[in-house]
């Protein structure tokens, strides 16, 4: 049985309020505050951060469309960009799960919305990320989860039968269209219910 991960939210740990009330503390006076900001800037990861995921604006850019719609300024919305790589943090838990199916044998990928720039500084930082087969970036892909095309990009890439590979997410629309795409897949809640459902697998 192949297993693919996500990484945000299954391999790394983020909370984007707790990112902006830091760099921008004069914007985020409470909690609610932060969530709104939260809301505009990312857009659920559609719209603008959508197309920096799927490779097709740079930081640059992306900062100025931000901003635009917004009315942030400039600066503010480039230094939330650069703050994010620093901000996505191990799981110690699921790192550890990671360790264990590579020990067991299982061939190991990943499936990540994720832009370049990110993409470059996990690669560069995190040594784990070589117990992996192979890998795919949405932004290297030019597709994003929950599109179709992005499993079936996967399947040809790493000739997987989607039948015997189980796709670890923690949004329940990934889940949704992985299984919608012949995969067997598995929402993501926290490392031991992740680990309990793969022994259940017979995976562990």
């Amino acid at each position: 049985m192949n297993v693919v991960f996500d990484f945000a939210g299954v391999l790394f740990h983020w909370q984007p309020p707790e990112l902006l009330s830091r760099l921008l503390p004069h914007r985020t006076p409470d909690e609610a505050a932060a969530l709104r900001l939260v809301d505009d800037i990312f857009q659920g990861y559609s719209g603008d951060w959508g197309d920096f995921d799927r490779g097709t604006v740079e930081p640059g850019p992306l900062a100025e469309r931000i901003a635009r719609r917004t009315g942030l300024p400039v600066d503010e919305v480039r230094r939330v960009i650069d703050g994010v790589p620093d901000e996505l943090t191990p799981i110690a838990g699921t790192v550890a799960l990671l360790r264990e199916l590579h020990a067991a044998g299982r061939p190991l990928y990943f499936l990540s919305n994720m832009p370049e720039p990110y993409a470059l500084h996990l690669e560069a930082t995190h040594d784990f990320l070589g117990l992996f087969r192979d890998g795919v970036f949405s932004a290297r892909a030019g597709l994003c989860k929950p599109e179709p095309e992005i499993f079936a990009h996967c399947e040809r890439r790493f000739r997987l039968d989607p039948a015997h590979t189980i796709f670890i997410d923690d949004v329940a629309h990934n889940v949704a269209a992985a299984r919608a795409a012949g995969w067997r897949a598995l929402q993501f809640i926290d490392p031991g219910q992740c680990a309990a459902a793969l022994r259940a697998e017979g995976l562990l």
